[in-house]
């Protein structure tokens, strides 16, 4: 999920110490939760093989992503395109520039031409489309959404099958980094978006991990709808810089946040002392790893992504269970190996190609 909008008012919020009991040796913890994101990533089967050529012929499936001016979105629905195309069956993805009214018609074009599966993509909410669904499963279609929910949350009452992403995981993984890289004494602003649904719980396992790990340590969050990212986050960070000069690790939970992030910490004088990491492995993000403006960047790769998602809808036509989460790797990107990552940077390059040869054989292609 990259880009969702909605207005409120900015917000920072102080978080004192939660009663959680503090870990034996918190140190070796959070080592561990970064060593496990380190390893290259491996393919572990989401579920039991099946032969999705025979059950997927003749079925058709329509995805609207959130926009196709994201570039997220497009790297998701190609991989997804990818994939319908190997197996042999109609994928079609329903451009849009992020209006209500096209998303509206691209529900009327799946029940017309008589489409099997209508997906709700790239951080659509179905909420929006409520009436809409529900007409759509009146005339037998089946819905499922991609990259949208965490894997802790419920989907909505429309939704047959959702294909979820481990934002707790990234989030518990942020956390770590922060405390290892201050040296077990982190005092973290985490900026977070309430508006994007999966951003609630992201944030509160950046925010228990820490407590966890840290009872002591201080922690704040500030809360900047999407719609304002580009007007509110500069400023945000720049006054929690001036009241609380001993921050010393920013978390934006998307990484594409960053970029409002650095001109404040060059004004603050803050470059270099206050030290960055983020979730999504957006390519202008990963160059800015390579030139050292952000420590660390969580980066998930696309292609495996758009795989993923064409397994779990699948599943759903193939009487296959549903996946607990998209069968995504995350991996870390710092100075380490961020030379894998392409220069320039791209959504898939540093991941190895382990699951090309692991979905075809899972879906007895091969």
């Amino acid at each position: 999920m990259r880009l969702l909008f909605t207005t409120s008012l900015i917000s920072i919020a102080f978080l004192g110490a939660a009663p959680l009991a503090a870990s034996a040796d918190p140190m070796a913890d959070a080592k561990a939760i970064i060593a496990e994101y380190q390893k290259m990533p491996v393919f572990t089967p989401p579920g039991e093989a099946f032969d999705a050529k025979a059950c997927m012929a003749g079925k058709k499936v329509l995805s609207i992503p959130i926009s196709m001016t994201i570039p997220f979105n497009v790297e998701l629905q190609k991989a997804m395109a990818s994939a319908a195309e190997e197996v042999g069956f109609t994928y079609t993805t329903w451009d849009n520039q992020l209006k209500s009214d096209q998303w509206i018609q691209g529900v009327s074009q799946a029940i017309s031409q008589k489409y099997d599966v209508l997906d709700i993509a790239g951080g659509l909410n179905p909420e929006w489309l409520g009436p809409q669904l529900a007409e759509a499963r009146g005339a037998g279609l089946k819905i499922t959404t991609t990259h949208f929910y965490d894997v802790t949350q419920t989907s909505a009452p429309s939704v047959d099958y959702s294909g979820k992403v481990d934002f707790t995981g990234a989030g518990k993984l942020l956390a770590a980094w922060a405390y290892v890289k201050t040296e077990g004494k982190p005092n973290v602003l985490i900026i977070g978006s309430s508006d994007v649904l999966p951003s609630i719980p992201f944030v509160k396992s950046i925010q228990d991990e820490l407590k966890a790990l840290c009872p002591e340590c201080k922690q704040q969050h500030l809360d900047v709808p999407v719609s304002e990212w580009a007007t509110k986050i500069q400023s945000g960070v720049q006054s929690a810089l001036l009241a609380d000069p001993g921050i010393n690790y920013i978390l934006p939970i998307y990484d594409s946040m960053s970029q409002f992030v650095v001109p404040a910490l060059r004004i603050t004088g803050s470059e270099g002392a206050v030290k960055l990491a983020s979730f999504n492995g957006t390519p202008f993000v990963l160059d800015m790893v390579r030139e050292g403006q952000v420590q660390m960047d969580v980066g998930e790769s696309l292609g495996w992504a758009g795989y993923a998602a064409i397994d779990n809808i699948m599943r759903m036509m193939c009487g296959q269970p549903e996946v607990a989460k998209l069968n995504v790797p995350l991996l870390v990107f710092d100075e380490s190996n961020i030379q894998t990552a392409g220069v320039p940077a791209n959504f898939n390059d540093g991941y190895g190609d382990a699951h090309l040869d692991g979905f075809r054989k899972l879906w007895k292609l091969k």
